[in-house]
């Protein structure tokens, strides 16, 4: 027995010309965009705070690791075994370049004097600035020596043909800076002296 095909059920609720498309409006660039747009970093108080107590802990660590000497944390300037046994060398001395300003604080409190003011014929603000001009040749002049001599003796330690450049610069730029404000901190007593 044969069957015949059931005709297609008829949705009296169908519109009587089907719909053409996607059935809605192509939106515009402009919303489409917007629709996409969402901030980059979420704006609610406790992301940001959470956001701020996390750099300063980084920013804390680093600056931690920077004064301890930690090679992770120096910038490229301070890296590496022949830097830090330049700054190893620097720190086991004493330098006059270290007291440069301690030398001018002494020779600005004396320029406040009245250009008058004498104690036993001398002129305060004229010696004083004597003193000071006469203390940065000496200055000048330690630094220039600390810098061969660290040079020669990188050198020897090192080797001539593995010398990085600039040791001796480095060696003088870090004799002018006062013990306690040096960056990274000095990790040697006066004295101790790198073999």
């Amino acid at each position: 027995m044969a069957k015949t095909p059931t005709p297609p059920s008829t949705n009296d609720d169908a519109p009587a010309t089907p719909t053409v498309g996607k059935g809605r409006a192509t939106p515009t660039r402009a919303e489409r965009e917007a629709a996409r747009r969402r901030p980059l970093v979420a704006n609610t108080k406790e992301a940001r705070a959470a956001a701020r107590a996390e750099l300063n802990e980084r920013r804390r660590r680093a600056q931690e690791g920077l004064a301890a000497g930690e090679e992770k944390y120096l910038p490229a300037r301070d890296k590496g075994p022949q830097r830090r046994w330049v700054r190893d060398y620097v720190d086991a001395g004493w330098h006059p370049a270290e007291f440069v300003m301690g030398v001018m604080v002494l020779v600005i409190i004396a320029s406040l004097l009245p250009p008058n003011f004498a104690i036993g014929g001398f002129a305060i603000a004229f010696w004083a600035y004597l003193v000071m001009m006469a203390y940065l040749v000496l200055a000048i002049g330690g630094m220039i020596f600390l810098g061969l001599r660290v040079k020669r003796k990188a050198a020897a330690k090192f080797g001539k043909e593995r010398l990085e450049r600039g040791l001796g610069w480095y060696a003088a730029m870090r004799s002018l800076q006062m013990r306690f404000m040096r960056l990274p901190k000095p990790q040697v007593k006066r004295g101790d002296y790198p073999a």
